[in-house]
């Protein structure tokens, strides 16, 4: 397979759905090698078969990304099957709705180690491989909730907000050492969580506004983020770091 990231070695975290999965076949179809990783083992290794049957190179790591331990196997992986680490897409993250009288300490406490402390300690471990080998690109999965409020969210809105700024201040550090850190900042996308709303209380009228609030007229598909993420990670980029790009269908615009 020959593309953008062809040749590159990938690490992608939350790989056996939505945007992650989408993720991985973009990267697989534009030549990346692929570490796909996800604490969900049957899915995950079903994607990596799929991936092989279509040529690609893919090894999979089963884990927690709040895990330190999990975490620095990911990355490791890395280098253990292809000699070195180019990319990370720190995408792993969960989505819990409701507002600040519905969320639970314990919610709070889950969602900040997956979507925050997960995401800091594979960036932390993807960042000390690529001093080693020169440099690299991250790309972080922010949302539109990390950069507006919105109703709803009182949990996971603060640690997409969390993304934002680990992707800025990583950005600056580490620049000089030719490492990029950019984000994506996807609105309401036709993930398998998003489609399950529906089926809780209030969730299809929830969706059906969330739908209305972007100019576009529909919610986006996650393959759209995942070109979006391919782009930035991708040499196309070189000169693009601390970037968040929104991938939204028009919602920041507002």
């Amino acid at each position: 397979m020959v593309g953008r990231l062809s040749g590159k070695s990938a690490v992608v975290t939350g790989a056996a759905f939505g945007i992650g999965r989408a993720t991985a076949e973009r990267f697989a179809a534009e030549g990346a090698r692929v570490i796909a990783t996800d604490v969900q083992r049957d899915p995950l290794l079903a994607l990596a078969d799929e991936l092989r049957g279509a040529g690609a190179e893919v090894e999979t790591v089963v884990g927690d990304v709040s895990v330190e331990e999990d975490a620095r196997r990911m990355i490791a992986a890395a280098a253990e099957s292809f000699g070195r680490l180019d990319v990370l897409v720190a995408n792993a993250g969960i989505i819990p709705l409701g507002d600040a009288t519905e969320m639970t300490a314990a919610d709070w406490d889950q969602v900040m180690a997956i979507d925050g402390r997960g995401m800091f300690l594979t960036c932390k471990f993807a960042i000390e491989a690529m001093v080693k080998s020169g440099g690299g690109a991250i790309v972080c999965l922010s949302s539109i909730s990390g950069l507006a409020g919105q109703k709803r969210q009182a949990a996971y809105g603060p640690a997409k907000f969390v993304a934002t700024g680990l992707t800025k201040h990583l950005a600056v550090e580490w620049a000089d050492r030719g490492i990029r850190v950019n984000a994506v900042a996807p609105g309401t996308i036709k993930t398998e969580r998003v489609n399950r709303l529906p089926e809780e209380p209030g969730g299809a009228e929830y969706l059906d506004a969330v739908q209305r609030m972007h100019p576009m007229g529909r919610l986006g598909e996650p393959a759209e983020v995942a070109s979006a993420i391919a782009f930035l990670a991708s040499d196309e980029a070189s000169f693009i770091t601390g970037a968040v790009l929104p991938v939204d269908g028009g919602f920041l615009a507002q």
